[in-house]
């Protein structure tokens, strides 16, 4: 069977494409052994991913390789290999260089997959049909870091006759009231026909949007809503 043509293009700078065959894994890091070779970029392992076509998938799939950083796919670390969707994006690293996988335009002539059926949704698999809506929402890690904030600067003011101690406090207390304070937790709700709701937090807001506007579309939904 002829297999969907496909491309690793680097986000940051577009006009960088890396062509994948299915007969050659594409091993991508640091060593110059690697096919994929990025030596100038921050955050990469010498061994850090492979992205080759599974014969038991019957698609596309993503592995970490010995990457110290860890591999990221739609801004989840991968514990195992994981298939591609086309836009999908691969993150080499936390704060390394993104791949965004595409099928080409010959893909267009290759029979049409069969279309999703359900979803894994924190590590239950939910029928398509049984979702509702999805929706992110962003609070607060430290609710309370005000009223601490507040307290800690009230009792400072017992140390006010002695400055050289006064003046740290307050200090540290508004850092650590800015610091706690701005720290947010996104949570993804996913509500089912029948009332349950599956939950799964984000440290990244983006990250979390990324899974909700996944889930709207494959149910049909407005990304807007």
């Amino acid at each position: 069977m002829t297999q969907p043509p496909a491309q690793l293009r680097l986000r940051d700078q577009p006009g960088k494409v890396a062509r994948l065959d299915p007969a050659r894994p594409l091993t991508i890091g640091r060593e110059r052994n690697n096919r994929l070779c990025m030596p100038e970029q921050d955050g990469l392992s010498p061994h850090h991913a492979v992205v080759r076509h599974s014969s038991s998938h019957k698609r596309w799939v993503v592995c970490d390789w010995q990457s110290t950083d860890g591999t990221f796919l739609q801004g989840e670390r991968l514990q195992q290999c994981r298939p591609l969707a086309d836009g999908d994006e691969i993150r080499l690293g936390r704060s390394g260089p993104v791949l965004i996988f595409e099928l080409t335009a010959a893909a267009a002539l290759q029979p049409v997959a069969p279309a999703v059926s359900s979803l894994d949704i924190g590590g239950q698999q939910i029928d398509l049909d049984q979702i509702r809506s999805a929706t992110v929402q962003s609070l607060p890690r430290h609710p309370h870091i005000f009223s601490w904030w507040l307290l800690v600067c009230l009792g400072g003011l017992l140390l006010l006759p002695f400055p050289f101690l006064f003046w740290p406090l307050e200090v540290a207390a508004l850092a650590g009231w800015i610091l706690l304070g701005s720290r947010k937790e996104h949570t993804l709700t996913v509500v089912l026909r029948d009332g349950r709701a599956q939950r799964r937090s984000f440290a990244n807001r983006l990250t979390a949007i990324s899974h909700r506007n996944g889930i709207r579309k494959a149910i049909g939904q407005s990304l807007e809503a």
